[in-house]
Parts: C-alpha cells; structure tokens; sequence
C-alpha cells in the first residue's frame, strides 16, 4: 500500500470515529444535559371519544423575564424546549372555526402581547431550533393550521411551562402557560 493510501484511510478513519463519537456519545449526552433543565412532558387527555396527546420540554422561569424578552414577541417559538412539541388528535377539529384533520402536527407558536398565532405544522423536527443559527426548525410551507387567540394575565406566576387541557360547555381547551400569561385555545370535535 503506498504512503498516500495510507494517509488517505488513516484521516478518513479518523473522521469517522469522530462522527460516530459525535453521533452515538457526545450528542446524545448534550440532549440528556439539557434535559435535566427542561424536562420532558407527556399529556394525555380523554373525552367522549376524543383523545389527545401533547409531548413538550418544561422549561423554567428561574427569575427571568420570559415573554418579550427570553421569549421575543413576534417570532416563531418551539413551545417549550429542546425538541419541537408535538400535539396529537385522533378526530378532526374545529379551532376558531377552521378545521385540523386528525393525526400528528409539531406544534409551534408566535407569541405577542395581547395574542398569539398557535400553529399545527405537519411536518415533525428532530429539534426545535437549527444549530446554526438557533432560529426555529419550523418550514412555514408545511403549516397544517394557524390560528390567532387572545393572551389572558394570571395573578399567580405559573414556574415551569406547561400545556393542559379542561372541559368547558363549549369544548375543550388546551391552555398554555408560563409566568403570568395564559394562552386557551377552544378545540372542538367536528
């Protein structure tokens, strides 16, 4: 074997080791470190038929200023940390009066003083945000549903993010909150 071949097969096995590092060992523990601070959250919820599933990352308030500041108003948000959110339905939805078909949709959202776009995307990412740049994962091209509901204050601070759901005379709703603002969005069997 000449000097040049095995120069060539000793840099590319190197590369590959390193890759494989990266891959099956130092990402791996990069995701577990973060999520020792977001932890993740799986909710189901089952009314008359209708069952939905919400997997999201908690992130903390821990003294800081979360909407407008940690959070910008105005920009695309995962909805929580790390991976992107998801949301599952398995009957189709009315929300604000516009239809989301039942599946799997990454769950997305722009958040804004008074209101907030809420987005069912319909195509899953494996993060949030892009490594480059660190803005959303989110292909707007790809957007199943966009809705547009108000922000409601709490007087009490909510710590960690979190998504629940209640039952009300007119359906359901799924509610986001986190520090003082409340987000409901009405969701309805079709």
């Amino acid at each position: 074997m000449t000097k040049f071949k095995k120069r060539f097969f000793w840099i590319f096995g190197t590369l590959l080791v390193i890759i494989l590092l990266f891959r099956f060992v130092i990402g791996p523990v990069i995701k577990t470190q973060t999520k020792k601070y977001s932890p993740e959250q799986h909710i189901t919820y089952h009314q008359g038929g209708l069952e939905l599933n919400v997997f999201y990352c908690s992130p903390i308030k821990k003294g800081r200023v979360i909407f407008g500041e940690l959070i910008p108003y105005g920009e695309v948000w995962r909805t929580g940390a790390n991976e992107a959110s998801t949301f599952t339905t398995n009957k189709d939805l009315m929300i604000d009066g516009k239809e989301l078909a039942k599946g799997i949709y990454s769950l997305w959202t722009i958040p804004g003083e008074n209101s907030w776009q809420i987005i069912f995307n319909s195509e899953m990412y494996e993060w949030g945000v892009k490594y480059t740049d660190q803005t959303a994962s989110r292909d707007p091209e790809t957007d199943a549903l966009t809705v547009r509901v108000p922000v409601s204050k709490s007087l009490t601070v909510t710590e960690s993010f979190t998504i629940s759901f209640s039952e009300t005379e007119a359906g359901t709703l799924m509610i986001l909150a986190w520090d003082t603002t409340v987000v409901p969005v009405l969701l309805q069997k079709k």
